[in-house]
């Protein structure tokens, strides 16, 4: 056998892929992976296959179609206020996550300091251990997973070339305020900070809150990259769309890697997107249906043992078990699924050093039929 030094020696599968795995072999109910389970808009799906249908098959520019970069700016200036220019400050991208690594891998070099918090996607410390980066973990504060700003103003240098933030918050549910993003702008003024704003939850917000994008701050703006997802805007996570937004000079190295990587993402998925932003209502209704979704999920685990934490955002609930077991979360994530036919996710999967905090992540984004039967399952372990 040749030899061979990995370049992620302490990577394994992601949890995302094992607990799927684990679901379909015990056919359980999947609230583990981060998926809808019902139709995307009919319209969405027809503005595809005509697309399809018109020949529109072949290689979409490297930086994505201009009529979808037009409407996302559009977009941008309507929900946040800001002005973006379509065709030097965004770039669509075959999804969030790779939108995440063109990034990472365009600013941070080797030995750059970073601030990263924690539980985190699991994409970010994996991308930066690539880069060679100097990773700063900061804890959120347990139990409301909010963000300790003391920390963070002790971690950062002037050698701190980048701070990666999500909100909503996956895996929490948890949610910056006007206050948090006010922090974040006076801590990097002055600095040569960039910061990367992964905001593919942007649209699933609840109980009336604003979601505070880095773009409605000018001076965030001009320092910041911005993530998005068509994938969870539009239920179709399965197209792999997506897109950064960031200012000229930061985008022109974002492509230098990007062009590298896919260069070009799906042409028939752009141009149906490029349909549905023209009528706003389709991505505006998502706070009402989501919001819907989770309080019809806390209804029905009501009575069970499981503690739910607070959830402000994204499809994602987070529960305690300690009334329930003293295992560790991912074994018990593990016997729940073979034992109760139930797939979670542990979120200390979501730690470098496997925090653990005996709490589990479920995806709601879920039929209400599959939630009632989920519920019914949980609510007797």
């Amino acid at each position: 056998m040749l030899p061979l030094s990995s370049k992620l020696p302490n990577v394994g599968t992601t949890i995302f892929t094992v607990m799927s795995e684990l679901a379909a072999k015990h056919d359980a109910i999947n609230l583990a992976q981060g998926f809808p389970n019902f139709l995307p808009s009919e319209k969405l799906i027809q503005y595809a296959h005509e697309a399809m249908q018109r020949g529109q098959n072949q290689y979409a520019p490297m930086a994505g179609l201009m009529t979808l970069r037009e409407r996302i700016a559009a977009k941008i200036a309507t929900d946040y206020g800001a002005n973006v220019h379509a065709a030097d400050e965004i770039t669509i991208t075959p999804g969030g996550t790779a939108a995440l690594f063109a990034a990472m891998m365009a600013i941070v070099h080797k030995g750059d300091e970073v601030i990263v918090l924690e539980p985190c996607y699991d994409s970010y410390l994996p991308t930066l251990e690539l880069c060679g980066a100097d990773v700063r973990r900061i804890p959120l504060k347990f139990p409301e997973y909010a963000v300790d700003w003391e920390a963070i103003r002790q971690a950062f240098t002037p050698r701190t070339r980048l701070l990666v933030l999500n909100t909503p918050h996956n895996p929490t549910g948890s949610v910056w305020s006007e206050e948090d993003m006010a922090q974040l702008a006076t801590l990097t003024r002055d600095s040569n900070c960039i910061v990367l704003s992964d905001e593919v939850y942007e649209h699933i917000i609840f109980d009336g809150k604003r979601h505070e994008s880095v773009l409605r701050t000018p001076e965030l703006a001009e320092r910041s990259m911005v993530i998005s997802s068509f994938g969870k805007t539009f239920h179709v996570t399965g197209w792999k769309t997506g897109y950064c937004v960031a200012p000229a000079a930061l985008t022109k190295e974002f492509r230098k890697v990007y062009q590298f990587m896919n260069f070009a993402g799906f042409t028939p998925a752009q141009v149906a997107f490029a349909e549905m932003l023209q009528t706003p209502q389709h991505y505006k209704e998502l706070p009402a249906l989501y919001e819907q979704k989770r309080n019809t999920f806390q209804r029905l685990m009501e009575g069970s043992r499981f503690q739910l934490l607070r959830s402000e955002g994204s499809y994602f609930q987070c529960a305690r078990f300690d009334a329930i077991s003293p295992l560790p979360d991912t074994e018990f994530a593990q016997w729940l699924t073979r034992t109760h036919g139930v797939a979670a996710i542990p979120v200390s999967a979501f730690y470098a050093d496997a925090n653990d905090h005996h709490v589990i992540r479920f995806c709601f984004a879920k039929t209400d039929e599959t939630l009632e039967r989920a519920a019914e399952i949980l609510r007797a372990v």
